[in-house]
C-alpha cells in the first residue's frame, strides 16, 4: 500500500519525547500524537515551546485537528492536549483503560473528591480495535498493554505509533513496573505489534540514543524482529520477562513522574486552582510504588 498519510514529527530534546501530526493532504484533517507541555521542575513553571511548534505547523500548513491522540498517561512528561485543544479544537482521546490508571493514581495523589477515575476527562476512550477516521484515513486503536494497562498504539495505511512499548531498535523496550505495568502483557502486545508485515513503518514516542548516532523516531517492524536488542525474533516469553524485570529493578523513577501523571490523568488539565488562584501539584511522601529508599 502506498502511503497518502503525512508525518511530522516533533522532537523534544528536554524529555527525549516525539509527537507526530499525521494529516490527510484529500481534506486537510489533522490528528496530533502525544504532545508535550514544557516544565521547568525547578521554577514550578510550565511553558508551550514545543506545543507552539506544532501550532505553528498546523496553521502554515492549513491542517484542521480532528483528534489529539494519547498512547498512554505518559510517567515522563506532561500533555499538551488541552493547551492544543484550546486553540485548534480537536477531541482528546485514549484508551478506556486509562479508568484502571486513574484509580490507581487518584489515590496516591489523594486526589480532589471530584476527580472521577472513569475516563470523563477525555472527549472518547477508545476500545481494543475501534477504528476512526482523521479525514478520509482510516485509523485502528489498538490496546498493546504491559507498559501500563492503558497503552494504545494507533495503525494507519502502512503506519503504526507504538507510544512507548517499543524504542528504536538499539534501545529496546518500555520498562513494565509502573503500577499496572506486566512483563508478561507487553511482550504479547509486542509481539502483536510485530506480526503486522515486515515493511510496516513504525514510530516511536521515545528515543533515548547511544552517544553513536543522533535521535531517532522510525524504524520498521522488519528492522524490530531482526534487530531489537530486547525481543527480537527468537527471544521467548520467559527470557524476556526475566531481561526486563532485572533490567527494571535497577531503573531510576522517571524525573517528572509525579507531576505528569497529576496532569495527564486529567488529559492534560492542570490541577484545579485553590482559593488564591494558583494550581498546585502533590508529592506523596515516601508512598510512590517501585521507590527506592
Amino acid at each position: 500500500m502506498s502511503r497518502t498519510a503525512r508525518i511530522q514529527a516533533f522532537f523534544d530534546a528536554e524529555t527525549w519525547t516525539v509527537s507526530y501530526v499525521v494529516s490527510d493532504p484529500a481534506t486537510g484533517s489533522a490528528a496530533v500524537i502525544d504532545p508535550v507541555l514544557g516544565y521547568d521542575f525547578k521554577a514550578g513553571r510550565t511553558h508551550t515551546q514545543g506545543a507552539d511548534e506544532i501550532l505553528a505547523y498546523l496553521a502554515t500548513e492549513g491542517l484542521k485537528v480532528q483528534w489529539i491522540l494519547e498512547t498512554h498517561a505518559h510517567a515522563d512528561h506532561l500533555s499538551a492536549a488541552r493547551y492544543l485543544q484550546k486553540r485548534v479544537g480537536g477531541q482528546i482521546a485514549i484508551g478506556e483503560n486509562i479508568k484502571q490508571v486513574q484509580a490507581v493514581f487518584k489515590k496516591l495523589f489523594n486526589l480532589e473528591r471530584t476527580f472521577l477515575p472513569d475516563g470523563s476527562q477525555f472527549d472518547h476512550l477508545f476500545k481494543d480495535g475501534e477504528r476512526f477516521g482523521i479525514g478520509q484515513l482510516e485509523v485502528t486503536a489498538l490496546l498493546v498493554p504491559g507498559h501500563t494497562p492503558a497503552d494504545m498504539a494507533y495503525a494507519l495505511e502502512d503506519v503504526i505509533f507504538v507510544g512507548d512499548t517499543l524504542f528504536m531498535p538499539d534501545v529496546g523496550t518500555a520498562r513494565a513496573d509502573f503500577p499496572g505495568g506486566d512483563a508478561h502483557q507487553l511482550y504479547r502486545s509486542i509481539r502483536r505489534l510485530l506480526a503486522l508485515p515486515r515493511e510496516t513503518a513504525m514510530f516511536v514516542c521515545h528515543d533515548y540514543p547511544p552517544e553513536t548516532r543522533q535521535p531517532a523516531w522510525e524504524t520498521t517492524v522488519g528492522e524490530q524482529r531482526d534487530k531489537n536488542v530486547h525481543v527480537h525474533d527468537g527471544v521467548t516469553e520467559e527470557a524476556f520477562v526475566a531481561m526486563r524485570t532485572a533490567r527494571d529493578a535497577t531503573l531510576d523513577v522517571p524525573t517528572l513522574i509525579l507531576p505528569s501523571l497529576q496532569v495527564n490523568v486529567r488529559a492534560g488539565q492542570l490541577p484545579p486552582p485553590d482559593d488564591n488562584g494558583v494550581s498546585y501539584l502533590r508529592i506523596p511522601l515516601n508512598a510512590l510504588p517501585g521507590a527506592k529508599s
